[in-house]
């Protein structure tokens, strides 16, 4: 009897001791930025305590998307559309890098336009884990509509 008894008590703390810790996990997933050897850890975006958020928010976002983009020449005169699935990480330092096209829109000119946009973005503020900056990917559709 004591011996369960003793069973269910130390079972009992470890469930207590371990429910906190799942609490806690994050999606984080590692990049090679450049080099073969230098992985670093990147927040997913919605694993985070503070998200990134471009300056003057979503509206902000989509204001400079329809600002900077330009229609590609070869696509408009072909009446290509589509979207461009694309992702970025947000640097601890606001700064858009890794820029990378997820899913094409199948023509390369659109594709390209779109890596450009992403690229000339301004810096973003910073997303958090607690009280840190931490890397963060964000996943953001370019769309080209005539």
């Amino acid at each position: 009897m004591l011996k369960q008894l003793r069973l269910v008590f130390l079972t009992m703390m470890t469930m207590t001791a371990v429910l906190p810790l799942a609490a806690q996990v994050r999606h984080v997933t590692t990049v090679n930025p450049m080099s073969k050897h230098s992985y670093d850890e990147v927040y997913e975006y919605d694993y985070v305590d503070i998200q990134p958020q471009f300056p003057g928010g979503e509206r902000g976002l989509i204001n400079f998307i329809n600002k900077t983009r330009e229609y590609p020449y070869h696509a408009y005169k072909k009446r290509i559309e589509g979207r461009v699935l694309c992702s970025f990480i947000v640097g601890t330092d606001g700064r858009v890098g890794d820029v990378r096209v997820i899913r094409g829109a199948g023509d390369e000119s659109l594709n390209r336009e779109a890596l450009r946009v992403i690229g000339e973005m301004p810096k973003w503020s910073v997303g958090k884990v607690g009280n840190h900056a931490v890397p963060v990917r964000v996943v953001l559709p370019i769309n080209f509509r005539l």
